[in-house]
């Protein structure tokens, strides 16, 4: 009973710091692990949300099938920024063929699941938590990560960029860590009220008040920590002003001044183009090269950027066709990046879509996207993959 009660304040609204605080309470204990030079790689994970459309991101430019299908919205071929003789990049990504020609880029094509979902929060659900299209699953990929091996982790192990904690870093003994706004969390945590409660030890004999006052003590400290550390470097590189340019420049900071978290976590929203496309990716494609090429070359100066590998995905693809005003409505696969200084194999890592075998008008999935999930646990964070999804999927050579 004890248990069920604890799991339950865990999920509540005091654990979730609703009432207290903003929605960034950890959800594990604090420790005293800290990151050793063996444990030294750290994942970053951008989410463009909403449905990235893959084929205008990534075009198939010798295709005819595409340009057909795409009277008004296909990028020229005469525009594209060829990878090889088959796709290549918007011409608005520019600054990611920078770092392609650099040796950091892999292009992974055709990455779905079977029998895709079309609906934004399931499909989400489905990459959130690593789970078949018709299982259902409350913890995430990561959350799950956490839970094999942060037994004895910071609470800031996994650190999401925003103010609340995606499905995908919420574990079942052991969760992500969520703040927007480090000087806000600051502000708040360190109210003399706040701070007073968390050390009151009055009811330390009721386990489960006890765990939410070392909640509220391990938050404080988290904060304070994480403050410390965002005013330990400032960067001289110079990033683009939209958010997302920001986070990646809070995160590149917290990263170069040693911080130990292994895996950050950016949410970038705002892909679900199903009107007037063009105008609207373009401008998002656009702010994610710059910034991507910002965050890269500020790690490369300080010599991290063997050490830290950034993965981009989208919760699915969009439809070959256009439709009538001038976007795309939800597809299925998609392409990822990956980008960072330790792949094996940078470039375009399998061959393009193929326009000529629809399924229903969409393009069909060559590579379940839980076996770059596995290759990155095991590759990347050295722990076991199976462990993690539930079963072996079979590696990629990428990292």
């Amino acid at each position: 009973m004890k248990n069920t009660r604890r799991d339950f304040l865990k999920a509540s609204v005091l654990a979730s710091g609703s009432l207290f605080i903003p929605t960034f309470l950890k959800g594990f204990d604090v420790g005293t692990h800290r990151l050793g030079k063996e444990q030294g790689k750290v994942l970053v994970i951008i989410q463009m949300s909403g449905g990235n459309d893959g084929l205008n991101a990534c075009v198939p430019y010798r295709n005819d099938i595409y340009y057909q299908s795409r009277p008004t919205l296909a990028v020229k071929d005469s525009d594209v920024l060829k990878l090889n003789d088959e796709i290549g990049f918007n011409p608005v990504m520019e600054p990611m063929k920078a770092l392609f020609d650099d040796g950091l880029v892999s292009v992974i094509n055709n990455v779905g699941y079977p029998d895709p979902n079309r609906s934004h929060f399931r499909s989400m659900d489905i990459w959130q938590t690593a789970s078949g299209a018709k299982e259902y699953l409350s913890t995430g990929w990561l959350g799950r990560y956490l839970d094999l091996t942060c037994k004895d982790c910071n609470p800031y192990h996994a650190l999401e960029m925003d103010d609340t904690l995606s499905l995908s870093m919420k574990g079942v003994e052991s969760s992500g860590f969520a703040v927007g706004n480090l000087a806000q969390l600051k502000k708040t945590t360190g109210s003399p009220f706040l701070k007073t409660v968390a050390h009151h030890h009055d009811h330390a004999h009721e386990e489960n008040v006890a765990y939410l006052y070392r909640t509220m003590a391990s938050t404080i400290s988290s904060a304070d920590y994480l403050y410390e550390q965002a005013k330990t470097f400032s960067t001289k590189t110079v990033y683009p002003g939209n958010k997302l340019g920001k986070t990646l420049k809070q995160v590149a900071e917290l990263i170069i001044a040693g911080t130990d978290t292994r895996v950050y976590y950016v949410n970038f929203d705002g892909f679900d183009t199903h009107a007037r496309q063009r105008g609207m990716q373009d401008n998002l494609l656009k702010q994610y090269a710059l910034a991507m090429k910002a965050f890269t070359d500020d790690l490369r100066t300080h010599n991290l950027i063997d050490d830290t590998l950034v993965m981009t995905f989208s919760e699915f693809g969009r439809r070959v066709k256009q439709n009538a005003s001038g976007g795309t409505d939800h597809g299925t696969a998609n392409n990822m990046y990956l980008v960072g200084g330790g792949l094996k194999n940078p470039g375009v890592f399998n061959s393009g879509p193929n326009l000529l075998d629809l399924d229903n008008g969409d393009l069909k999935y060559e590579i379940d996207f839980r076996r770059v999930y596995a290759t990155i646990l095991k590759n990347w964070l050295g722990v076991k993959d199976g462990g993690v999804l539930g079963r072996k999927f079979e590696l990629l050579d990428v990292v």
